[in-house]
């Protein structure tokens, strides 16, 4: 059963958080045991601070142990400064980074065969895949998820069981999904309620976690940190109930496609790697032929975690379908990753690769390596924001990176 709070039209008051986190966190379930938290990491608008004040205010003395697992997915470990603001200390609290880099803290929780995902996957994909996260979910009694939904480039809307999958989650799992996703297309997928083949994927492997699995999945108003919604209860239901909130909320509707966009990148995107979403949430509404210009001045790498993907460079789904044998045994995950932000496109040999819209990097990063990525190159300093937001061709997108931009009309 799943309880939920607010709705598109609201806007939560902290008196109001913490008491519908303590009352859904009263019951016996949680006396005497053991509760691992999987959070988001600081790429994503969450009142974290607020959340997990009102769950220690509620499990603090009832429970054995409380731990705090920041759910990484392949990002950059967040540092000690970072993580006392991000995820502040409090008493019987310890706060981890998702150590993904480290084979020694995953633990195998089973296997889905080939022929499951098949099925799952509608055909896509056909192999065994072993499902590994992190043992500290596995090693305490239950695993409570905290954290937003949004639309999602490679699984429709995000949260729920994605915290596990790929948030603390092995290769095989994280790269399996991810190109599903990839195969399935971010503009295909982004912003599709219901259960996507990934979605599908994903829950299959959270169904095999053997601590007892709840969620707390809030509604955050982009670019404030406030919170229009909260849904508790199994991970599925709740998730799903807040999907229901962010498609309202999280959706923004264009009459017709744009010849430019300026993508505004905030600074809690630190690479392109995560940057990348301001490109994911504004493809649906580009023109043929278009650009999207990704201007963040404060941006100087296009990953520190993946550098293999400046050996690839960016390129849409069918250049790499196309050349299978030549790439598939690189992680599937930095295929994806160079898939989404490419976006839609096509490829064969006798023509090379056509894409539908231009991808322009106003970053702190050289010409040279933006260039050597497959992308074009802007001098951030040659942007003028005045003259863009006056320009009737451009549209000007301010935090970008969260809100979806879908032509009226369009299927969800």
């Amino acid at each position: 059963m799943t309880a939920q709070i607010g709705g598109a039209g609201t806007v939560l008051a902290e008196e109001q958080v913490r008491d519908f986190v303590a009352r859904q966190l009263a019951g016996p379930e949680f006396d005497g045991r053991s509760v691992c938290l999987v959070v988001p990491d600081g790429t994503r608008s969450c009142p974290l601070p607020l959340l997990l004040s009102a769950v220690h205010e509620a499990l603090y003395g009832r429970v054995t142990r409380l731990t705090v697992l920041i759910a990484l997915g392949t990002h950059a470990p967040m540092g000690e400064a970072e993580l006392a603001v991000h995820a502040p200390p409090l008493p019987g609290m310890t706060v981890l980074n998702h150590a993904w880099w480290e084979p020694s803290e995953f633990a195998s929780v089973g296997t889905i065969s080939a022929d499951r995902v098949g099925e799952l996957s509608g055909g896509l994909l056909r192999q065994d895949v072993d499902v590994r996260l992190n043992r500290a979910v596995v090693e305490h009694d239950i695993a409570l998820v905290i954290g937003p939904v949004f639309p999602h480039e490679v699984v429709g809307f995000s949260g729920g069981n994605k915290y596990f999958f790929p948030g603390v989650a092995g290769a095989e799992i994280i790269d399996l999904s991810h190109w599903l996703g990839a195969l399935i297309t971010s503009a295909e997928i982004i912003g599709t309620r219901g259960i996507t083949p990934v979605r599908a994927l994903i829950n299959e492997a959270a169904s095999l976690i053997p601590s007892r699995r709840l969620a707390l999945c809030v509604v955050v108003e982009s670019g404030s940190g406030r919170l229009h919604a909260m849904s508790y209860g199994p991970p599925e239901d709740a998730w799903s109930a807040a999907a229901d909130v962010s498609a309202e909320v999280h959706v923004r509707y264009l009459d017709r496609p744009v010849k430019r966009v300026l993508s505004v990148i905030p600074t809690k995107y630190e690479d392109i790697w995560t940057a990348a979403k301001g490109f994911y949430k504004l493809e649906p509404v580009v023109a043929d032929g278009g650009e999207v210009i990704l201007y963040a001045p404060h941006v100087r790498t296009i990953s520190e975690m993946h550098p293999e993907i400046e050996q690839i460079g960016y390129h849409c789904r069918d250049y790499f379908t196309a050349q299978w044998d030549r790439f598939k045994d690189l992680h599937w995950g930095v295929l994806a990753h160079s898939t989404h932000l490419r976006g839609a496109g096509a490829y064969d040999e006798v023509n090379g690769e056509r894409c539908r819209v231009n991808v322009t990097l106003a970053t702190a990063i050289p010409e040279d390596v933006v260039r050597g990525a497959n992308l074009g190159y802007l001098n951030p300093a040659d942007v003028d924001l005045a003259a863009c937001e006056a320009d009737p061709d451009t549209l000007v997108v301010p935090q970008a990176g969260e809100v979806l931009h879908r032509l009226r009309g369009s299927t969800a």
